[in-house]
């Protein structure tokens, strides 16, 4: 069977929406209507004409769609695009009206020649497992079989049978940090342009990994990953047995999911069916036979500030320490001060932390000014980390801005950040990034539009997982992983599932799942 849509001269029109969340169930706040509609790392909310516009410039996978379509002369139908920070399940209501908006969208917008979705793939709601799944199921519903829909998928998407069945191609990034972004986006693009010029049908495989994958052990600057996903991209156009493969996507997922779905997919596209489970299976074996190595050391708060404190050497490169297990780009609130609390106590010198999230904190400081000098109780107010408590210190207010400005590294960059009032605090040798909004810490600007210049500093803390490393990597003298209070577990054989699928093991070589 072969798919032909002929194209017009002035080009197809594609309706463009986006819905984006990653959903960690252990989290202790959930993403309701207002995470949406308001703007944080990424743009608020957007509907209409405004959404063709909004985001030019930016590392997002909608910006590289629109960009190559339109190069490409086609003639896009804007619907519905949003994001919210990571944390625990989307509230019903919440997914229900986004997901009302983009299914008005579709049926007003008249005839369509395909659809273009901008989405995560790790989306959990308070009534389904597969949030992703569950949109894509009613915008195959609202178009019907005829019309293609592809989507772009974050690496660390959970894929289900759901999300390949009612869509004709996904997508996803090839790098983490997530560099690759508007690249997908443009990639996804050009699969369209492909299918609109004739691409044969294409048979679809999926295989999904037995065992778990922690956030740390998945980045792709270093290995296993870096050479699996070199081999995924060489597998793009290349003929295997009787069918060329056009599409081959590895999502590593997103562990802190307590999900049937949750784990590790890689998904193939190809002319025929035996070409796609070809590809599929050389990707799948590799990623088996590495298994072991998808691992990561991890530090204890006490050491791991004791280790940079040591090796610190100011103006050479900081000492980076991750405080992978708050943040808030995986599900953490971006407050637990476990680490925090040792700079303070081992009198660390030229360190910063980076960004905490407190807005009650950041209104008193702001209105005390800067100059001032103030007790604080600081962080550990949201429930995170609920054996923590708030740093009771007195700071000094160096710094306060409205948290307004241009992120300009490789993962945030173009992106006009909005954490609200932001703070900088000092005391002693150790000084804080406080915000009124959350946002992980993966961009030098964040620390910079305070007045901190990372790399003259001897120690840093980021609360980040991997994507710090796009910016922040570069000048780093070494990076060390800590294992310091916070939602998102680390060692993923301490978190409590009880709905994953029977025999997944729970962390790499590790115990099966309900054995």
């Amino acid at each position: 069977m072969t798919t032909k849509i002929k194209m017009e001269q002035t080009g197809m029109r594609i309706a463009v929406g986006g819905f984006q969340h990653e959903t960690n169930t252990f989290a202790p706040s959930k993403a309701d209507y207002a995470a949406f509609a308001q703007a944080d790392s990424w743009p608020a909310l957007q509907r209409g004409e405004a959404l063709l516009s909004a985001f030019t410039g930016m590392n997002v996978p909608v910006a590289g769609f629109i960009d190559a379509a339109s190069a490409s002369g086609h003639r896009l139908v804007p619907l519905v695009w949003c994001s919210a920070t990571p944390s625990a399940q989307v509230t019903e209501d919440a997914f229900e009206r986004i997901a009302a908006m983009m299914i008005e969208e579709l049926k007003s917008a008249g005839p369509l020649d395909a659809v273009y979705l901008d989405l995560h793939g790790a989306m959990v709601t308070e009534h389904f497992d597969d949030g992703e799944g569950e949109l894509l199921r009613r915008v195959r519903e609202a178009v019907g079989e005829g019309v293609p829909v592809v989507a772009s998928l974050d690496l660390h998407a959970n894929v289900t049978e759901e999300m390949v069945g009612f869509s004709d191609a996904l997508i996803a990034y090839r790098t983490y940090p997530h560099v690759d972004m508007a690249e997908t986006g443009a990639r996804a693009a050009a699969h369209l342009d492909a299918m609109f010029a004739g691409l044969p049908h294409q048979a679809k495989a999926m295989r999904k990994l037995d065992f778990l994958m922690p956030l740390t052990a998945q980045c792709t600057l270093t290995e296993p990953s870096a050479h699996i996903y070199a081999e995924v991209a060489a597998l793009d156009g290349k003929t295997i047995g009787n069918g060329r493969v056009s599409s081959v996507s590895f999502c590593g997922g997103f562990a802190p999911a307590d999900i049937p779905g949750c784990g590790p997919a890689v998904i193939a596209y190809a002319d025929t069916e035996a070409a796609a489970e070809e590809a599929v299976a050389r990707i799948a074996g590799e990623i088996v036979a590495c298994e072991k190595d998808f691992s990561e050391k991890l530090w204890s708060a006490r050491d791991g500030v004791a280790y940079a404190i040591a090796n610190a050497e100011p103006g050479k490169g900081p000492v980076i320490l991750a405080d992978t297990q708050d943040n808030p780009g995986a599900g953490g609130n971006g407050d637990t001060v476990g680490i925090l609390a040792e700079l303070i106590a081992q009198d660390a010198q030229s360190a910063a932390l980076g960004v905490l999230f407190d807005p009650e904190s950041t209104a008193e400081a702001a209105a005390a000014g800067e100059g001032a000098r103030l007790s604080l109780r600081l962080g550990a107010k949201t429930g995170g980390a609920p054996e923590e408590k708030p740093i009771e210190h007195e700071f000094e207010v160096v710094r306060v801005t409205d948290g307004e400005f241009l992120a300009t590294g490789p993962f945030y960059g173009g992106s006009r950040m909005s954490l609200g009032t932001t703070v900088r605090l000092r005391t002693g040798g150790v000084e804080v990034v406080v915000a009124s909004r959350k946002g992980q810490c993966a961009d030098r600007e964040m620390l910079r539009h305070t007045g901190i210049e990372p790399t003259e500093l001897g120690i840093l803390v980021v609360k980040s997982s991997v994507h710090f490393r796009a910016d922040f990597g570069p000048m780093a003298k070494e990076v060390l992983v800590v294992e310091s209070p916070g939602p998102n577990i680390a060692d993923l054989a301490k978190l409590p599932y009880t709905k994953l699928r029977k025999g997944i093991r729970v962390m790499p070589m590790g115990k099966a799942f309900g054995a």
